[in-house]
């Protein structure tokens, strides 16, 4: 029962990110970049649950994001089921107690999300590559997300520990092996 309250408060706070993605942080841009609260999310649902569930809730809220925002089905969920499984990949090799650890972690998976997305879209639509200002970017993005990263740290780790005792119980020997 649990469980299933945990996959609904999910889905409710993709709704909130997606609604304060278009209307609050669209009045916050910082030259013209907003925050990716996506790849954060999906990072958090990795860590805190499992690999193969950040990596299912990653494709199906990107594909979710694919059909909202008119893109091709498919990019989007490809990238964030990819953010989904390094967030597992993160619980089994680090610790989640260190905020600077998590903000190391934030900061690679938004790299490899937009880099992905980015190198798909110029193979896709057959766009010339704009190194410079992609860089730009990608680095205004990653200091946007990293300081969202640092505010919500407390509650994040709060949750976190919550949904990870239901999802993967105590047990600490097992965990490592």
């Amino acid at each position: 029962m649990k469980k299933v309250i945990i996959n609904v408060s999910f889905i409710l706070v993709f709704i909130l990110i997606y609604l304060l993605t278009i209307n609050f942080f669209s009045w916050f841009k910082i030259a013209g970049v907003m925050p990716n609260l996506f790849v954060i999310f999906v990072l958090f649902i990795g860590l805190y649950c499992s690999r193969i569930t950040g990596a299912t809730y990653g494709v199906i809220l990107g594909i979710l994001l694919d059909l909202f925002i008119g893109k091709k089905v498919g990019i989007t969920a490809i990238m964030l089921g990819i953010v989904g499984i390094i967030g597992g990949t993160f619980d089994k090799n680090f610790s989640k107690e260190s905020r600077i650890t998590i903000i190391i972690m934030v900061a690679f998976s938004t790299c490899i999300y937009e880099i992905g997305l980015y190198i798909v879209n110029c193979i896709i639509y057959q766009i010339d590559p704009q190194i410079v200002d992609f860089i730009k970017i990608l680095l205004i993005e990653c200091v946007y997300n990293l300081l969202i990263t640092i505010i919500l740290y407390p509650l994040m780790q709060y949750l976190g520990y919550k949904i990870e005792d239901e999802y993967k119980g105590n047990k600490i020997l097992t965990r490592y092996f």
